[in-house]
């Protein structure tokens, strides 16, 4: 499926669109949740002009087709890291069930993760993250120094999707010292531990070099950024619950398996992902035309 497409065709709402709107309070006017290939050129650009709209549309989709750029890989990363591939229909169902979602039902179903394993996985997000950074830049993807030196910069669908990492995959799940947690579990990862994580298994064939040795590159060069990045912004584990409890119908005695209910249904590293390549291919197309 082409960029203009996968943006024509993302939500306006459901709960991964709920769950990312909590983040308007942490960090304050950087997402809109842009959809319509067409309006997000509109908005980024700030051009109304049907015609230069056209143009910048055709020189996007051009650069998004040429295998030689990177833009489809980085598509495809965001669209594998989720942990179902499909989110296994969670949040479709969501979606339908209208502005309120009662989990209950669905919570004694599922079995909370060991650390061990959502340590794992908050470290495949941050691989998959600076894999698709590298793609989206036309930069060599084992460019881990570049990728942790932009991340100061990140803004708008970037930095959304950095806080999402950051609390559905470190603080929901481990707590508020999940770093941590986090690192102790890094530091005793064998290879095996990383190759037969689902995501590794899904995406090797676009992540460059062996999986251990980009989990210890990766988590050792953004370590600080992220380790820091909760208490910079206010987040916290009670915070974000109470926002959730606004569409989530939670109990005390769920709470151990809320992580593994948000690994499920969220899509926020496709959502946001794929606004963030088309971002990038409208910018640069702007500046070709």
């Amino acid at each position: 499926m082409s960029i203009d497409q996968l943006v024509d065709n993302l939500p306006t709402g459901g709960l991964t669109v709920r769950a990312l709107k909590l983040f308007d309070s942490i960090v304050p006017g950087e997402w809109d949740n842009l959809v319509g290939f067409d309006n997000s050129i509109r908005q980024i650009t700030g051009e109304s002009d049907d015609d230069t709209v056209s143009r910048v549309r055709d020189r996007a989709l051009t650069l998004y087709n040429d295998p030689s750029q990177g833009y489809q890989r980085a598509i495809s990363i965001y669209g594998l890291v989720n942990s179902s591939g499909t989110a296994l229909g969670w949040a479709a169902a969501a979606h339908k069930l209208g502005e309120s979602f009662s989990a209950l039902s669905f919570l004694d179903r599922l079995t909370p993760k060991p650390e061990k394993a959502q340590a794992i996985d908050l470290a495949m997000k941050i691989v998959a993250e600076s894999a698709a950074f590298c793609y989206t830049n036309g930069l060599p993807g084992d460019s881990v120094s570049d990728f942790a030196g932009a991340l100061a910069s990140y803004s708008k669908d970037n930095l959304i999707r950095i806080a999402s990492i950051v609390t559905f995959d470190g603080i929901i799940p481990l707590g508020d010292a999940f770093f941590s947690k986090f690192l102790d579990v890094v530091s005793g990862l064998s290879a095996s531990d990383v190759e037969e994580n689902p995501f590794f298994q899904r995406a090797r064939h676009l992540l460059p070099g062996d999986g251990l040795d980009l989990v210890t590159r990766n988590v050792g060069a953004v370590g600080d950024y992220v380790g820091n990045f909760a208490s910079a912004h206010g987040i916290t584990r009670e915070g974000i619950l109470g926002g959730m409890r606004g569409f989530i119908d939670l109990t005390e005695d769920k709470l151990e398996y809320l992580g593994a209910f948000l690994d499920m249904s969220l899509n926020y590293m496709e959502h946001t992902g794929t606004q963030s390549v088309a971002r990038s291919l409208i910018e640069r197309a702007v500046g070709e035309i």
